[in-house]
């Protein structure tokens, strides 16, 4: 994918770094969801940021059941400790590469929205 172009205003900047840092606030799937769709027609790289953090959160819940059904057999209990670290030091590091206009590409992501 190619990186969308910087934005211009520091509303957009916000947008931006509020998409990655909804883990946080509570609404994983459902701020960056309504940022995409409200910016895909305005600012790519608000929507660009946006779709990037809503492929990582649906990619966190589909990681989180299968963790759950490794519970079964132990190993999940691991899994699920791992996968809520990483979510939160990869969540940290968008939204300070986000806050620098740059654009971060969560690893291990189902790219599920294009």
């Amino acid at each position: 994918m190619d990186t969308p172009p910087s934005p211009v205003g520091s509303d957009d900047k916000i947008w931006c770094v509020l998409s990655h840092l909804s883990l946080f606030l509570g609404v994983g799937i459902l701020l960056p969801l309504i940022i995409y769709w409200v910016k895909k027609q305005d600012n790519a790289w608000v929507a660009g940021h946006a779709k990037e953090a809503l492929n990582f959160h649906i990619t966190l819940f589909l990681y989180g059941l299968a963790g759950l059904l490794l519970c079964l057999f132990f190993i999940g209990f691991f899994f699920l400790w791992a996968l809520g670290l990483a979510s939160v030091i990869c969540s940290i590091i968008a939204s300070v590469e986000a806050a620098k206009d740059r654009f971060f590409r969560y690893p291990l992501t189902i790219r599920i929205v294009s």
